[in-house]
């Protein structure tokens, strides 16, 4: 057999199945769209589930992808054995209601002995016991030798997942030979050995199950199959497992490179090779899909893998960042089939760095208080790592527990999981009753609506329009009309901007003759316009014919702002780079929010040139035009697309001019003239590389700069400057009198410590070789204290003291010892420990110095009362 190369195998198999007539697509992202049963696509079919379901129309009858994949169940085990890996690719073949059973086993066998020529001998099929329909295609269609055929059961070769569509299934898999096998005469498929491994899988999708054990036939029969492309790899290339495969090996070798170690020479050294080559890959994919490290969900599991990476670099020696490094081989070895990987190139860099460094930054405190947690346990004779550390651990420090886990085992002791659990659990209530309700609209009240066809929205070019009242709802449900309080109308039609797309929905009127109701809010749900309405007058029933309105200058607003946000993605992709992506929008009438990926806060000279850039792009007066086309046609104009996001059959591309060219369904104005001026109002952080700017346009711009003079002329006539142009000398000549006032201060304030100081020592008391000092001081700063404190120091080398400077709602407690009092056996900081200890408080520092604080100013004379003895407890 000729040997193909990982990235000439999955071309071949897209091209042959361009020439079925199938519609070749992109992988779908990692990240699941409108699918919460899944944290990351997992398998070659579940981004398909839609058009399975009939919820979505598909592009095309027939499909083929390659999908990219990841699957952590068994994450702990990735590493430990040559077969378990996170991240990989799955060919696949898909047919919605066109071809069957004998297309797809045809066009299978093709592939394998005609286009990548694989001996027809070394080719096995399993099938359904029952399904004779595919034996008779195997046999006498395609001409496969029946004593390679085998039958097995329900277990092995029939597809379900409880009640809906199921199937029987034909697997093919290859003959590696008898050194793989058991040696048993009649070992072949379905033997529990390594000798036959299963490379393709068609399932028919023919059946319904009622769940009752009843099947019936589907009207409509659908083909799903599925090849890793890793394993078909393994079998054109003849090596052992995904890690031996040409572009995954030379990640591994690189690997290699960095750690100085060779790979087979050391069990417990190949171990860390496979898991840091298997994370680097899943992790710069994921990144590369949007997703960022964090906390929760798929955020946690990308922090997981990247933080397991960098331990097992320590475990083989690599003490220095590495995985960018790693990360550049990865995309070399993949941007043939993944071209966005370039594209994100230095996206992907920042993200992995970012997260090693704090990994770093963190490892090395976990590690320590783990190491000590461990040493316990095992002195204790106990065989478990108590939930209330491991809940620290995580909490405090950022330690994975499946780390902690994973360590810990490594010294055969586990953890306490049901108390971490239960910790867990407490923290993630706090955490949602802080956030409160936030959800909108519940799976009841839209089941009242599921009957009403969609509405048909006007607003592009109409902000008045008749209508027709289709259903109104109360609290009480769905009902025939309404007089009073506040309902939710659906008409046939209207003008009314639904939320979504991160733009507001409209407000206004709805009105027939005297009878009004004010529109507060307008939502949109599955294509049925929500207009949330308080009864003005009147009363309104099912079926009258009404004129919906809206406040056109409210509508202006959020059109420029929306506009703007256009032109802000696309100023910061030339300032920045490509690798912004918007992952968030906010869109009213006073101002615009936009998140978007960048990893350090923009610079003021970056916030200037945006800023410039939109509003060049603003004075042009460039014309603002909408076109409604096809996804594919408007990628190739270059559209930007929201990432993630899954478009239908026809998309809105707005265009302003050659600068700016997006996927959009919210309004806009029609030239880029009419946005007026555009300003930034502030860019912060929101998460872990996620950035916002917020900014304003039109009129809102005009109300900041009433603002901004308002603000300048009340601060001049604060200074008492009459000339505005004067501001900035008068700030700097006050600025240079308090500073000055601020010494002149400080001279004073240590003159008065030195006073005072002298008349403090009289009440200092001889303990052994030390004299102790504990006094409270009134009327002094917690800096002034800090002062007399050293000079006290500075001017007794036998002296130990304790100054308490008692507030209103707390003690100030500074400690000092001189050299002489420390090398004798005193300690400020466990002196300042001990004594806030006694008030309700704590503290410490160094052995000459050390800060407090207290709380219970009732137990003040008897915590001083207390040092000489404390400091007794510590002379040697």
């Amino acid at each position: 057999m000729e040997k193909y190369g990982l990235n000439d195998l999955r071309e071949k198999f897209l091209s042959f199945f361009e020439s079925k007539g199938h519609l070749r697509l992109n992988s779908f992202p990692l990240v699941p769209h409108n699918d919460n049963s899944l944290l990351l696509i997992n398998s070659g079919m579940a981004p398909m589930k839609p058009y399975f379901t009939g919820q979505e129309e598909p592009p095309r009858r027939r499909v083929a992808t390659c999908q990219k994949c990841i699957r952590t169940p068994d994450l702990e085990r990735v590493g430990k054995t040559a077969r378990h890996g996170t991240y990989f690719e799955m060919l696949g073949n898909f047919s919605f209601g066109d071809y069957f059973k004998k297309e797809s086993l045809s066009w299978s066998w093709e592939f394998f002995t005609e286009v990548l020529k694989i001996p027809a001998d070394l080719l096995w099929a399993t099938i359904y016991e029952n399904d004779d329909e595919a034996y008779d295609i195997w046999v006498n269609d395609i001409g496969v030798d029946p004593s390679h055929i085998v039958r097995l059961g329900k277990e092995d070769n029939f597809w379900e997942h409880g009640t809906g569509p199921c199937g029987p299934c034909s697997e093919i898999h290859f003959d590696r030979g008898p050194a793989y096998g058991c040696g048993k005469p009649d070992c072949k498929p379905g033997c529990d050995c390594d000798r036959y491994m299963e490379i393709w899988n068609n399932v028919f999708s023919q059946f319904n199950n009622d769940g009752q054990g009843n099947y019936t036939e589907l009207a409509q029969k659908n083909i799903d199959t599925g090849m890793g492309l890793e394993r078909l790899a393994c079998v054109m290339q003849g090596v052992d497992n995904m890690f031996e495969v040409d572009t995954v090996r030379r990640i591994l070798d690189h690997v290699c490179r960095i750690s100085g170690k060779e790979y087979g020479k050391d069990a417990d050294t190949d171990v860390s090779i496979r898991i840091i080559t298997d994370h680097i890959r899943s992790s710069t994919f994921m990144i590369s899909d949007g997703v960022l490290p964090s906390n929760e969900g798929r955020g946690y599991v990308l922090r997981r893998i990247i933080r397991r990476a960098c331990r097992n670099g320590k475990l083989i020696g690599i003490n220095r960042p590495f995985l960018a490094e790693l990360c550049e081989t990865v995309i070399a070895e993949n941007v043939a089939g993944y071209p966005e990987l370039a594209e994100k190139h230095d996206y992907i860099i920042k993200v992995l760095t970012l997260e090693e460094s704090r990994f770093d930054a963190t490892i090395d405190a976990g590690l320590n208080i783990l190491s000590d947690l461990i040493r316990a346990a095992v002195k204790e004779g106990t065989d478990t790592i108590s939930g209330e550390e491991v809940f620290k651990l995580y909490d405090t420090f950022g330690f994975p527990p499946d780390l902690t886990r994973e360590i810990a085992a490594e010294s055969s002791l586990a953890l306490d999981e049901e108390t971490f659990a239960r910790l867990m659990r407490e923290q993630k209530e706090r955490a949602r009753n802080a956030r409160g309700n936030i959800s909108g609209w519940s799976d009841s009240e839209a089941d009242l609506i599921s009957d009403l066809p969609k509405t048909d929205f006007t607003g592009y070019t109409d902000y008045r329009s008749p209508a027709k009242i289709l259903a109104i709802l109360t609290d009480e449900g769905r009902v025939d009309s309404v007089s009073e309080g506040e309902c939710t109308v659906i008409l046939d039609r209207t003008p009314f901007y639904g939320e979504g797309g991160g733009q507001v929905g409209d407000t206004g009127t709805i009105y027939a003759d005297a009878n009004l109701l004010n529109v507060t809010d307008t939502k949109k749900k599955d294509g049925i316009y929500l207009h949330l309405c308080t009864v003005v007058g009147g009363s309104f029933s099912v079926g009258d014919a009404v004129m919906a309105d809206i406040v056109d200058t409210r509508r202006e607003s959020i059109r420029r702002n929306h506009s703007a946000c256009h032109l802000l993605q696309a100023a910061l992709r030339a300032v920045l780079g490509t690798h912004v992506e918007q992952s968030g929008s906010y869109v009213d009438d006073s101002r615009l929010r936009f998140d978007f990926t960048h990893f350090a806060a923009l610079t003021g000279e970056e916030l200037v040139k945006v800023e410039r850039l939109v509003n060049m792009n603003i004075l042009a007066g460039n014309p603002i035009t909408t076109e409604v086309t096809d996804i594919e046609t408007a990628r190739k104009k270059g559209a930007t697309a929201l990432f993630g996001e899954k478009y239908g059959t026809e998309v809105r591309m707005v265009s302003m001019g050659s600068f700016s060219c997006e996927l959009c369904g919210g309004t806009h104005m029609d030239n880029t003239a009419k946005l007026g001026l555009f300003k930034i109002l502030g860019e912060s952080s929101v998460a872990a590389g996620i950035r916002r700017i917020e900014a304003t346009t039109g009129f809102g711009v005009m109300q900041f700069i009433d603002e901004r003079e308002a603000l300048i002329s009340e601060t001049a006539k604060e200074l008492k400057c009459p000339n505005t142009a004067d501001l900035a000398k008068r700030a700097a000549q006050l600025t240079g009198e308090l500073r000055e006032a601020r010494r002149e201060s400080e001279r004073l304030t240590a003159k008065l410590a030195g006073a005072q100081s002298a008349g403090l020592l009289a009440s200092a008391v001889s303990v052994g070789a030390v004299r102790v000092l504990a006094t409270r001081v009134e009327g002094m700063t917690v800096d002034a204290v800090r002062s007399m404190a050293d000079q006290l120091k500075a001017e007794n080398d036998d002296l130990a003291c304790v100054l308490a400077a008692a507030g209103e709602d707390k003690i100030n407690f500074v400690c000092a010892c001189g050299k002489a009092a420390v090398a004798a056996g005193a300690h400020a900081g466990n002196l300042a420990r001990e004594v806030a200890k006694r008030t309700g408080g704590g503290g410490g520092g160094r052995p000459d110095s050390a800060m407090a604080g207290g709380k219970d100013a009732s137990k003040l004379d008897e915590a001083l009362s207390a040092v000489a003895d404390l400091v007794k407890s510590m002379l040697k």
